[in-house]
């Protein structure tokens, strides 16, 4: 019995160590103790923002797509209108060449008064120009600076509007992504952190929270210069 008490004590007396080492070991544990409360609370934060950022982008990338799809596919039934209309004013003005080459007066007037009226005024510009006599003159009407379709016009517009719009999602999706790599780093904080306590060397546990302590900067520091919505 004495010599179980003896051991007990001995272990005791181990266990405290050096008196006058304790208030400086609690000390040194008390400020990485808060020094982590504090990094952690920052980096819940900013990991719950930066998820937040990374979602909302996400939502803007997608609108910003199904925007652009709708526009573009409107663009595309401007142009195919558009087109067929021109085809519909060529064929017709090579009917009036024909009719008009057979001296048939009559039927070269009814071919005119089936142009649409874009093409009219470039037909009567194209015909000031004295086309059967003058070399230089421009092929057909389509060819002249009057001659305009406005639903070709107006599907190029959509169809710019359309690609300035799909810019616009893939800017949100790179957002997004530089969002949830930022997260990555802040994850990372935490689990440093985590590690960070199962350490009681007061130097390597300290160099895991400057570590740490320098990975939230960065995040912080680009979460900063983020955009925002």
């Amino acid at each position: 019995m004495p010599e179980d008490l003896n051991a007990e004590i001995a272990g005791g007396l181990a266990e405290a160590g050096n008196p006058q080492e304790q208030p400086d070991r609690l000390r040194w544990e008390r400020f990485v103790e808060i020094s982590e409360a504090i990094v952690l609370a920052v980096v819940a934060v900013a990991t719950a923002w930066s998820g937040y950022q990374a979602a909302r982008w996400d939502g803007q990338q997608a609108e910003r797509y199904g925007t652009a799809s709708a526009i573009r596919i409107q663009a595309d039934e401007k142009l195919t209108l558009g087109g067929q209309q021109k085809l519909l004013d060529v064929s017709t003005f090579n009917t009036w060449i024909q009719a008009k080459q057979e001296g048939n007066d009559a039927l070269a007037a009814l071919y005119v008064r089936r142009f649409s009226p874009e093409f009219e005024t470039a037909f009567d510009a194209w015909t000031a120009t004295h086309p059967f006599t003058n070399p230089d003159a421009p092929p057909g009407p389509s060819f002249m600076p009057e001659y305009t379709n406005p639903q070709i016009d107006e599907g190029n517009t959509m169809d710019d509007e359309a690609s300035a719009i799909f810019d616009e999602g893939t800017e949100a999706r790179e957002t997004s992504d530089d969002y949830i790599r930022t997260t990555v780093v802040l994850a990372t904080v935490l689990f440093l952190l985590a590690l960070s306590q199962r350490f009681r060397i007061r130097e390597v546990r300290i160099a895991v929270l400057i570590v740490s302590g320098l990975l939230m900067i960065y995040g912080l520091a680009t979460i900063v210069s983020f955009k925002r919505l």
